[in-house]
C-alpha cells in the first residue's frame, strides 16, 4: 500500500448492487405529520437489518439507540499506539428514510446492464430521455439502477448506505489499509428534520464527518441553504353566503391570496445555483380557517431575514384586503449553511480532495440546493462535508443511479479512511 489503492471493480460493484438493491426495497418512507422519531415503523425494519449485518462483519460495536440511530465504531489498526491516538475518529454517516414525496411502497429496482445510451422507457408514460439528462448520457456502456415508474428508488440515501457498508466490509478484510478509529451513523427522518433533535451525541467520538448523501460523482459539498419552516395561519369570519356582504371573511380566499404574493421569480422551478426560493408545501382549510406550509431558503443569513420579513409583509398585506382576518406567521430554523464552521477545520476538505486524487477522481464543489444531517451536525461542532452516492433525480418517480458512481464513492470512502491513517503527524 504504498501510493495508491487498487479495487477489483467487479467485485466492488457486485456487493453494491447486491445491497442497494436489497436495502432499496425496504419501505422506509418517513412522516411529517409524525412527532415519534422515527416517523414510520419502517426505518426499524432497516435499522435492525443493518444492525444484523455491521455484527456480522465482526470487528465492530453496535448500537442501535431508542430512536432508530445505527451507531456502529471500528478501533483503529495501528500498531503504534503513540501514533493512533494522535487521529481523529473520523465519522461516515448516511440516513435511513425516504421523502414521503412519491410513494415508496413497493419498490422495484430496475438494473439496465450495458446502457445503450438510449431511451428508457418506465411505467405511466415517463421516461429516461439522454436528451434531457445530460448525465444520463454521459453513462452509456456502463449499469445503471433505476426505477420502474411506480414509485421512487430510494437512492437517497440507500446508496450512500450501500457504498458506507461495502467500504467497511473492504476495511475489514483489508487489514493491511492502516486506519484511524471510524463511526458510522444511520439517522432516520432526515427527510422530515425530525430525526436530528433526538441525535444521541452523547454516544459520538467523531471530530470529523462525511455524510453520503450528495448526487452525481465527482461532486463534493460544503456549503447548503439556510433552511426555515414557515407556517401561516389565516382565521377568518363565517356567516350564511346570503347575508355575507361587509361580514364575511373568507380564511380560504387570504390563504390563496397569500401564496398568490410569493415571487414566481423565487420559486424553486425558478431559480438554481446561489438563488435562493420560497416553495408552498400544502394549504388546507376552510372559510374560517386555513393553514399553508412553506420552505423558505437562502444561502445567506441576511437573505433569509429578507425573506422572513417579505412573508410577514405579505401577511399585513393580506389583512388589509380581509378587514377583520388575521394572519399569523411562525417561522423556525430547520438547519443553517455549514459553510462557515467547515471553513474553520481546513483540513476536513483538504483530506477530502486528497483522497478523490488517490484514486484518481477530480472532486468538484458544488452548493446543496437543500441540506443533509451534515449540516446539523456540523452545527453540533462536528464539521460535515457530503459526498456524492451516484443518484439523479432524487424524490421522483423517475429516480436512478450509477453504478460506476456508486463504486467511485466507495472508493473515495476507503481512500478518506486511507490518508486519515497516513496523516497523524498533522495532529
Amino acid at each position: 500500500m504504498k501510493n495508491r489503492l487498487d479495487f477489483d471493480r467487479k467485485a466492488l460493484e457486485a456487493k453494491l448492487e447486491e445491497r442497494f438493491i436489497r436495502y432499496a426495497k425496504i419501505q422506509t418512507t418517513s412522516d411529517k405529520k409524525q412527532e415519534s422519531t422515527p416517523t414510520t415503523a419502517g426505518q426499524w425494519d432497516l435499522a435492525k437489518l443493518l444492525v444484523e449485518e455491521l455484527n456480522a462483519l465482526g470487528s465492530l460495536e453496535v448500537k442501535l439507540s431508542d430512536y432508530c440511530y445505527v451507531i456502529a465504531s471500528l478501533p483503529s489498526n495501528i500498531k503504534d499506539k503513540s501514533r493512533a491516538e494522535k487521529l481523529p475518529v473520523i465519522g461516515f454517516s448516511a440516513h435511513l428514510d425516504t421523502s414521503s414525496e412519491v410513494s415508496g411502497e413497493g419498490v422495484h429496482p430496475v438494473v439496465e446492464r450495458n446502457y445503450d445510451g438510449g431511451i428508457i422507457k418506465l411505467a405511466e408514460g415517463l421516461d429516461l430521455d439522454p436528451r434531457n439528462e445530460k448525465t444520463l448520457a454521459e453513462q452509456k456502456g456502463k449499469t445503471l439502477i433505476h426505477t420502474d415508474g411506480r414509485t421512487l428508488l430510494g437512492a437517497d440515501d440507500k446508496a450512500g448506505i450501500a457504498e458506507i457498508m461495502t467500504a467497511l466490509e473492504y476495511l475489514i478484510n483489508h487489514p493491511e489499509i492502516e486506519r484511524p478509529a471510524i463511526e458510522i451513523i444511520f439517522s432516520p427522518d432526515e427527510e422530515t428534520g425530525k430525526g436530528l433533535p433526538c441525535f444521541p451525541q452523547e454516544y459520538i467520538k467523531s471530530k470529523f464527518c462525511y455524510t453520503v448523501d450528495g448526487g452525481p460523482a465527482p461532486e463534493i459539498e460544503i456549503e447548503c441553504f439556510n433552511a426555515y419552516a414557515v407556517d401561516v395561519y389565516f382565521s377568518g369570519k363565517i356567516i350564511h353566503p346570503g347575508e355575507a356582504r361587509g361580514i364575511l371573511v373568507n380564511a380560504g380566499l387570504m390563504a390563496s391570496c397569500f401564496a398568490a404574493m410569493l415571487p414566481r421569480s423565487e420559486s424553486p422551478e425558478a431559480t438554481d445555483a446561489y438563488y435562493g426560493y420560497y416553495c408552498l408545501m400544502e394549504i388546507s382549510g376552510n372559510q374560517e380557517a386555513a393553514h399553508a406550509e412553506f420552505i423558505v431558503r437562502d444561502f445567506s443569513r441576511e437573505g433569509m431575514e429578507r425573506r422572513i420579513t417579505a412573508l410577514e409583509s405579505f401577511a399585513r398585506a393580506v389583512e388589509a384586503q380581509f378587514p377583520g382576518g388575521t394572519v399569523r406567521v411562525e417561522a423556525k430554523p430547520s438547519y443553517y449553511n455549514m459553510k462557515e464552521k467547515i471553513d474553520e477545520e481546513p483540513l476536513v476538505l483538504e483530506t477530502l480532495y486528497a483522497a478523490g486524487a488517490e484514486i484518481g477522481l477530480d472532486l468538484r464543489l458544488k452548493p446543496i440546493r437543500g441540506g443533509t444531517d451534515g449540516a446539523r451536525l456540523t452545527e453540533m461542532g462536528i464539521p460535515t462535508p457530503n459526498i456524492f452516492t451516484g443518484g439523479r433525480n432524487f424524490h421522483s418517480k423517475s429516480e436512478w443511479v450509477s453504478l460506476a458512481d456508486m463504486s467511485a464513492a466507495a472508493k473515495l470512502i476507503i481512500s478518506l479512511v486511507y490518508l486519515w491513517g497516513a496523516s497523524y503527524e498533522k495532529f
